[in-house]
């Protein structure tokens, strides 16, 4: 879908990600390095509009009967008229029945073959009834749906040309595209016929927090409503991206636009074409970040890679051997350098080859081998509560820590809502402005490893605790157990020595 960044949050971290870092000294280019801007891109462009299609979808939705009624705050003067207004006209208060109407989303797409195999968005025909293909010359034709991936946002559709000789794209190396570099921007917008549009690569890489695999293209080409699923070109007239999605307040270009990188894109089309859907490498892990805290609890530096935070049971990864704690540093002989970067490259896997993964363990590197399967249709795991008998239970102060824990009795199951089978510690009681609260640690939450151990019992809490600060380390480490999963928290050690200090 496209993107309207809204909220002054989202508003602030987009803003923050898009800001360039100052370059330090004198820079000195080389002027025959630097690329020309080109006379016109007019021949590049008539080559290619023919093979960039208009793609509308037309879709019955049932929405409430009678008229839309404005939304106004609670308590308004509005609101209270309108409700009177709407009385006055349905005076028995009857619930009008509701209406179906035709709701309708235009995009682009390009055809890439020949015999009629076209690529848009997913969310362009996203519950379509019914999708109809215009070519640049007004010949409309009727599609069918081969394929398509929601969580890639792409589609592959087809139509029956007939005699009708249709034009077919190439794809593009996009990891070939440097910052800088021209690009031309496609697409069939309201079915008004092509419209081109040039601009420059602006970033690579981007993660604009729409999906597991964002890894966008960002462009400064003017991108505007109606474009999703148009192409993006190099100057050799090859397909490196797929337009998808911008960053407006207004919902108009400003001049910051996103494509999937044509590498990615191709490999799932290739998918669709053949499966129907995408047939992605999965590892069954679920990660989080590799904070500089955490880093230093393990002793791995710089902090980089991705922090395993739990296994799927049974899946690859946990026939593998990983282990929660185990900080994956290289996957396939690529380097993880950040958590981002390993759901990529690891849906870019065969599915069922056989690949080495290098994770950080007991403070150095071991190379494991996992096998990967195809990302289940279903992973949704079911946890049960059992209240049991009650029992009291034997709390213990963790010094230093600005927390009391206890061990897990059938009184703490039922208090703080954890299944039969959960092990290792409850916290029962935060202090406020302690270390533990100060990592949003709170009661309910469980500690089920400390510093990559199991623990059961508050002792045992207490005794990795004592260890690490004979380490002198500021932080330990601790896999913590909540009801929307498992997460690795490092918890400030009070007293521990944080390093040179000026005297």
């Amino acid at each position: 879908m496209w993107l309207y960044i809204r909220s002054l949050r989202a508003a602030a971290l987009a803003s923050a990600a898009l800001l360039a870092l100052p370059i330090a000294g004198p820079v000195s280019l080389n002027p025959a390095l630097a690329s020309p801007a080109p006379d016109s891109f007019a021949d590049l462009a008539a080559r290619l509009l023919p093979a960039v299609v208009n793609v509308s979808s037309t879709a019955e939705v049932k929405t409430a009967g009678g008229p839309d009624i404005p939304g106004f705050p609670p308590g308004s003067p509005f609101e209270q008229f309108f409700k009177d207004f709407m009385n006055r006209h349905n005076p028995g208060g009857s619930t009008p029945a509701p209406e179906e109407r035709r709701m309708q989303s235009l995009g682009s797409g390009f055809i890439i073959d020949a015999s009629g195999l076209i690529v848009t968005n997913n969310h362009v025909i996203e519950g379509a009834d019914e999708i109809t293909v215009t070519l640049q010359d007004n010949t409309s034709l009727k599609a069918k749906v081969v394929g398509r991936d929601e969580a890639g946002d792409l589609a592959l559709l087809k139509v029956d040309p007939g005699t009708h000789p249709l034009p077919a794209l190439q794809w593009g190396d996009s990891s070939a595209m440097r910052i800088g570099d021209w690009v031309l921007a496609i697409g069939n917008p309201f079915g008004l016929g092509g419209s081109v549009t040039a601009g420059i690569v602006s970033a690579r890489g981007r993660d604009i927090h729409e999906g597991p695999y964002d890894d966008f293209i960002q462009t400064d080409a003017p991108i505007n409503r109606g474009n999703s699923g148009g192409p993006l070109f190099n100057m050799d007239g090859q397909v490196i991206g797929i337009n998808t999605a911008i960053y407006s307040p207004s919902g108009g270009s400003i001049g910051i636009g996103f494509a999937i990188p044509a590498n990615m894109a191709k490999i799932d089309i290739e998918q669709l074409e053949k499966y129907g859907h995408p047939r992605r490498g999965w590892l069954g892990v679920r990660i989080q970040e590799v904070t500089p805290d955490i880093a230093e609890s393990l002793g791995l530096k710089p902090p980089h890679g991705a922090m395993v935070a739990g296994v799927n049971p049974g899946g690859p990864a946990d026939q593998a051997h990983l282990r929660n704690g185990d900080v994956i540093l290289q996957f396939n002989g690529q380097d993880v350098k950040d958590m981002h970067a390993l759901p990529r490259v690891v849906a870019d896997t065969e599915v069922g080859k056989r690949v080495p993964v290098v994770v950080w363990r007991d403070g150095k590197e071991q190379t494991l081998e996992a096998t990967l399967g195809e990302v289940p249709a279903d992973k949704t795991q079911l946890a049960s509560a059992s209240p049991g008998k009650p029992a009291l239970p034997q709390p213990t102060e963790m010094d230093g820590l600005g927390m009391t824990l206890s061990p897990i009795t059938p009184d703490s199951r039922q208090k703080y809502q954890l299944g039969d089978k959960q092990k290792g510690v409850v916290i029962t009681n935060v202090a406020p402005d302690g270390p533990a609260a100060k990592q949003g640690l709170k009661p309910g939450d469980v500690i089920v490893e400390v510093q990559q151990s199991e623990v059961n019992s508050p002792a045992d809490v207490q005794q990795h605790v004592d260890s690490v600060r004979k380490e002198n380390r500021r932080s330990v480490l601790m896999l913590i157990q909540r009801s929307d999963g498992m997460q690795w928290v490092p918890v400030p050690l009070a007293g521990a020595d944080t390093g040179p200090q000026k005297g």
